[in-house]
């Protein structure tokens, strides 16, 4: 059985008649995310970030990006995940996107491989994905030992 994604809110691709979507993979607590690659507009190294008072808890600080303020959100903290303990070495990284204008970085564990999924494979978050999750997610795929939940930036965004 196939599933429709334009009925589960699947995010938008330049070319809704393409048979498949583009999703960067970023990881964050040992679980698999997808964000859909046109909403991508930059990936970062760890950079400094400054505190910006009373800001919400998710809200890490702000961060200079070639001259734009860029909003840092606590990917963590936003998906309500324990904190991250860094091996030495470790560095964050951050996905960059937009949301009704502004520039936010996700601040996250690792990076991943774009992938091309058939949209015949999209489905409905499951019953069982944490609350949370599924406030800001649009869907999943499963993958070969993984699951993708794939990141809806605008309900992502929206609260914070």
């Amino acid at each position: 059985m196939s599933i429709d994604a334009a009925a589960y809110d699947m995010p938008a691709n330049s070319n809704e008649n393409a048979p498949q979507h583009d999703f960067l993979t970023i990881t964050i607590a040992d679980q698999t995310f997808g964000i859909p690659v046109l909403q991508v507009q930059d990936v970062l190294r760890e950079q400094r970030v400054t505190r910006v008072p009373l800001a919400p808890p998710e809200v890490e600080g702000s961060l200079n990006l070639r001259g734009r303020i860029v909003t840092a959100i606590n990917m963590r903290k936003r998906l309500g995940l324990p904190p991250r303990v860094k091996q030495a070495g470790e560095k964050d990284m951050s996905v960059v996107v937009e949301h009704d204008g502004e520039l936010f970085s996700l601040l996250i564990d690792t990076v991943g491989d774009v992938l091309s999924l058939p949209r015949g494979d999209f489905q409905p978050n499951p019953a069982t994905l944490d609350p949370v999750w599924l406030a800001v997610s649009s869907g999943i795929y499963r993958l070969e030992r993984k699951l993708l939940v794939v990141l809806d930036v605008p309900k992502l965004l929206g609260a914070v």
